[in-house]
């Protein structure tokens, strides 16, 4: 499985990056708010989902990955499709489908090409609670986490325990010891999952 893909921009348009990886153009999927951050560079580093048919391979790239979480929550829902929830992503702003999604707005997710009545309650009802409220915040807003502290959140996740969770504790325990490896990151979050 392909966790990112790095390397020039070979080229751009609103919905498709091509990466030039070693000599190899990698044409990756990509939302409207990734466009926008993709513009002005000539490397980036994409978070990459992949979806293998039988008819076809696609690639669709996140520049964070915590969009890349949210698109997946998302197909996870039965009748949304990948090409659906990048309609979303690209529609709404994530701490804004958040919020929609926790506090039940269909009318927002209907607004929405290709998201109908239907479609928008199964999303809310399928996500409320993977999305928590935190104070005034969701927990799913929490930004990325970078070196040891993504790697202890990845091998926690393939542990099975929920990615939302995780990087809560994992940000908190960072935030106190910011020293950490990634082994004892993982030692003390086990003590608090």
């Amino acid at each position: 499985m392909i966790d990112y893909i790095s390397g020039e921009i070979a080229e751009l348009t609103p919905t498709v990056a091509v990466i030039d990886n070693g000599g190899i153009g990698y044409e990756i999927n990509i939302t409207i708010p990734d466009y926008s951050d993709l513009q002005n560079s000539k490397r980036t580093k994409l978070y990459v989902h992949e979806a293998i048919r039988e008819d076809a391979h696609q690639l669709y790239g996140f520049t964070t990955r915590h969009s890349r979480e949210l698109f997946r929550l998302l197909i996870g829902v039965s009748g949304v499709g990948a090409n659906t929830a990048r309609l979303i992503l690209s529609a709404i702003p994530a701490p804004q489908l958040e919020n929609a999604i926790a506090g039940g707005d269909e009318k927002l997710l209907k607004g929405v090409k290709g998201v109908g009545a239907r479609t928008a309650q199964r999303i809310i009802v399928d996500l409320r609670d993977k999305i928590k409220v935190e104070g005034d915040a969701f927990i799913a807003s929490i930004p990325d986490l970078s070196g040891a502290s993504e790697d202890a959140v990845a091998a926690l996740i393939m542990l099975g325990f929920q990615p939302q969770q995780t990087r809560k504790v994992l940000k908190k325990l960072f935030t106190d010891n910011p020293a950490l490896t990634t082994e004892e990151a993982i030692k003390q979050a086990l003590r608090l999952l």
